[in-house]
């Protein structure tokens, strides 16, 4: 099968290579994916997981990507919930080899139905914004109707599904982001815009939630932002500050199948849309990557047509 790999950590994207395969075989409790369409997101390569296998082993060359939808082709011993011939998307194990590939073996439980009215590029696109906005506004945030959330990066692929959420759930929503990003974010539903450029940060106050996507400075000045018995959530590593009177949450996204049919099914009823900028195929999947202008929206893999 075509596959991308990488072997060079240092090289980052530009190591990425186009090569042949052998076609995985499924585990206990797995499935082998026919990948339709895949996600990648760049920092992952510098993820300890990529290069390493759980009990630290060099595992290059490695398939990066941990985001698909297809088709099951295979089943592992054991495996229940899932049948040969059914649309699937999900979100892969970090361990292993991944989705920008022809096939990818997975583990049934993260995976969920992909509903037929979803293209496969868009169910590509929504296993690891759509768990990482859900987990961080529902589950860390607990998030509650008639709050208020800052939204980091809130015209990117994470930012635009928080946003989304968090005004479908009751929430007066500030997005931040660049200048261009302004009226994108607003599109999502942000009802204010920070522009982390040229407004000033500290004078929005008193938010209930704080999401954050970017870390460094912009994390530790958030903390002041925090009213008291709010949250910070972030998933841009441990925060440097803390909340005066509030909780701080730094997490790894999960797979969950019952999260993804919650996401996919207001993506069916028009409640969501997610924000996908740039659809490649696999055999142009080194160069979309590293391509040097700015795509606005998620790079989407489309392995077959």
């Amino acid at each position: 099968m075509k596959a991308i790999v990488v072997k060079d950590q240092a090289a980052g994207m530009a190591g990425m290579t186009l090569v042949e395969r052998p076609e995985p075989t499924p585990a206990l409790n797995d499935v082998v994916v026919q990948v339709h369409a895949s996600g990648f997101t760049p920092g992952e390569l510098t993820w300890p997981s990529t290069w390493t296998d759980r009990l630290g082993r060099d595992r290059t060359p490695s398939i990066p990507g941990h985001e698909l939808a297809g088709v099951v082709s295979a089943l592992g011993y054991g495996t229940t919930g899932l049948s040969v011939g059914q649309r699937v998307f999900g979100l892969t194990d970090w361990t292993r080899d991944g989705t920008l590939a022809e096939y990818a073996a997975v583990e049934a439980r993260n995976l969920a139905p992909l509903p037929g009215d979803v293209d496969f590029t868009v169910g590509a696109s929504l296993p690891i914004s759509g768990l990482t906005a859900w987990q961080g506004l529902f589950v860390h945030g607990r998030f509650q109707a008639g709050q208020s959330v800052l939204v980091h990066g809130a015209a990117g692929g994470v930012g635009s599904l928080v946003t989304q959420l968090a005004r479908e759930a009751g929430a007066y929503v500030i997005g931040t982001g660049r200048a261009a990003d302004r009226q994108t974010a607003l599109d999502f539903g942000a009802q204010e815009f920070v522009d982390l450029g040229d407004d000033a940060l500290e004078d929005i106050a008193g938010v209930d939630l704080v999401f954050d996507v970017i870390g460094g400075d912009i994390q530790k000045r958030s903390a002041g932002l925090v009213r008291a018995g709010g949250t910070l959530v972030t998933i841009a590593g441990p925060p440097e500050a803390q909340p005066a009177d509030g909780l701080t949450v730094d997490f790894v996204v999960e797979a969950d199948r019952a999260q993804l049919g919650e996401v996919v099914q207001r993506i069916r009823d028009g409640r969501l849309r997610t924000h996908i900028g740039n659809v490649a195929t696999l055999d142009d999947a080194v160069a979309a990557f590293n391509s040097t202008e700015r795509i606005k929206g998620k790079t989407i893999i489309r392995v077959r047509s």
